[in-house]
C-alpha cells in the first residue's frame, strides 16, 4: 500500500496530471498510473532547483517551497556531486520534469505482457509507472549509484511495487533478462550503446534522450526491424537530460585570450534562430566537434582547441586563433535555408552496430555528414 500522504499533496498531484492530460499526453491508462503516487513520495528530504549556473538547495523548513516545485513541471533535482559533500552543486540524479517522462512513456508504446528495460533507476518513479502498467515481473531497472538504488527500492517497496533493481552501469543493460520488448533510458545517451541494441527484442522499441554537443539533446524513439535488425529513429523534440555517466563530456569549453580576435554584428533572428532543435541537429551533424549552449539572446560556441565565439546584444564575439567557428555557422545555416529549414520531423537516424548515429534527411540514403564532405540538402 502507499503511504498515508497529507491531502493537499495528492491535490497537487491531482492539479498536476490535469494539466498533463489537458496538453494531450496521458492516454489511457496513463493518467490513472500517474494519480496513483503522488511525486512527493519519490523526493528525499533534501531537494534543489537548477539554476542556470548551479544548483540552489531548498530548505527543508520551507514546505511552501517544497510543494511549490514538487507539483510545477519542473524536474526536482534530488542528488548534486554523484553524492559527494563540497562539490560545485552540479546536477547528477533527479526527478525528471513530468512532462517529459510522459512523453516517453507515450512513446513507448507499451502492452500488456510486455518486458521493460529502464536504464537509470535514480528516485524508482518512472521505475513505479512501468510496474503499473506492466507488471512488477516484467520491468527490470538499472543504476550505477548503489546509494540511489537502495533508496529507489526503498520507495518502490513503501508503494507496494517490487521490479528488479540491479547496481550496473546502464551502459551494459542487463543481459540476464533479455531480450526486452521496450527500452527507456532516463539519462542522455551520447550514443546508444551496443549492448542495448543487443539486448532489445527483434520488433522492439528504444526511446531515449540524445545528447547533443550542439544546442539541446532531443527526445528519440528507434525500432529494431523484426526481418532485418536494423535500427531506425525518429525524434520527437526537445529533450534535456543528465547524460549517462560513461557519457559526460571532457571537453574544455576555454578559448584562446580574453579580447575578441574581430567581431560581426548579429542580423535579425540571430542568435536565437541557431537554438531550434532542428537547426541545432542539422548543424551538430554538419559541425561536428563543435559545441553550443544557449539562452534567449544569447548563443556560445567552442570546439575544444582554443576556438570560441559569444554571441549576444548584437555582436558575436570570436575568439582563437584558426577557426573563425561564427563564419562556419552562417554557412551551416544559409545550407539550411536554401534546404527549406527542414523541420525536426524531417530528420531520422539510423545506428550502426556500435551505436554511433548516422542522421539524414527525409529518406536514409540522404545521409547529413561533415560540412566538408555532404553537399548542400534541397527541398
Amino acid at each position: 500500500m502507499v503511504t498515508t500522504v497529507p491531502p493537499h499533496v495528492h491535490e497537487g498531484q491531482a492539479a498536476l496530471v490535469g494539466k498533463l492530460a489537458e496538453r494531450g499526453l496521458l492516454a489511457p491508462p496513463w493518467r490513472e498510473i500517474w494519480e496513483r503516487i503522488p511525486r512527493e513520495h519519490w523526493l528525499p528530504e533534501q531537494i534543489w532547483v537548477q539554476r542556470p549556473d548551479r544548483c540552489e538547495p531548498v530548505p527543508v523548513t520551507d514546505a511552501d517551497a517544497r510543494y511549490r516545485l514538487t507539483y510545477s513541471d519542473s524536474p526536482v533535482v534530488t542528488q548534486v556531486d554523484d553524492g559527494r559533500t563540497g562539490g560545485p552543486g552540479v546536477a547528477t540524479s533527479a526527478n525528471s520534469m513530468p512532462s517529459m517522462v510522459a512523453r516517453m512513456l507515450g512513446l513507448l508504446g507499451l502492452q500488456d505482457g510486455m518486458t521493460v528495460l529502464e536504464i537509470g533507476t535514480a528516485t524508482g518513479d518512472v521505475a513505479s509507472k512501468l510496474c503499473l502498467r506492466a507488471g512488477d515481473g516484467k520491468v527490470t531497472s538499472v543504476e550505477i549509484d548503489a546509494g540511489l538504488a537502495t533508496q529507489a527500492r526503498a520507495n518502490l517497496a513503501r508503494a507496494g511495487l517490487a521490479p528488479a533493481v540491479h547496481v550496473t552501469d546502464g551502459a551494459g543493460g542487463w543481459a540476464p533478462g533479455a531480450p526486452y520488448d521496450r527500452v527507456v533510458a532516463t539519462c542522455a545517451l551520447r550514443t546508444v550503446p551496443a549492448a542495448l541494441l543487443r539486448q532489445l527484442r527483434p520488433g522492439g522499441v528504444l526511446v531515449a534522450p540524445l545528447v547533443r554537443d550542439f544546442a539541446s539533446g532531443l527526445l528519440a524513439r528507434f525500432v529494431k526491424d523484426a526481418t532485418t535488425g536494423t535500427v531506425t529513429g525518429s525524434f520527437h523534440g526537445g529533450a534535456s537530460y543528465m547524460p549517462l555517466r560513461a557519457h559526460r563530456s571532457t571537453v574544455s569549453s576555454a578559448v584562446d585570450g580574453t579580447t575578441p580576435r574581430h567581431c560581426h554584428a548579429l542580423l535579425d533572428g540571430q542568435p536565437d534562430d541557431f537554438t531550434d532543435p532542428a537547426f541545432g541537429l542539422y548543424a551538430g551533424t554538419r559541425l561536428p566537434g563543435v559545441h553550443m549552449t544557449g539562452s534567449p539572446g544569447r548563443l556560445f560556441l567552442w570546439d575544444g582547441a582554443g576556438a570560441g565565439v559569444l554571441a549576444e546584444e548584437g555582436w558575436a564575439a570570436v575568439y582563437g586563433r584558426g577557426r573563425d567557428l561564427w563564419q562556419e555557422l552562417l554557412r551551416v545555416w544559409q545550407e539550411y535555408v536554401t534546404g527549406g529549414r527542414p523541420p525536426l520531423g524531417d530528420f531520422g537516424v539510423t545506428l550502426t552496430e556500435d551505436g554511433e548515429l548516422r542522421t539524414w534527411l527525409r529518406t536514409p540514403d540522404a545521409v547529413v555528414g561533415p560540412a566538408h564532405t555532404v553537399p548542400t540538402p534541397r527541398p
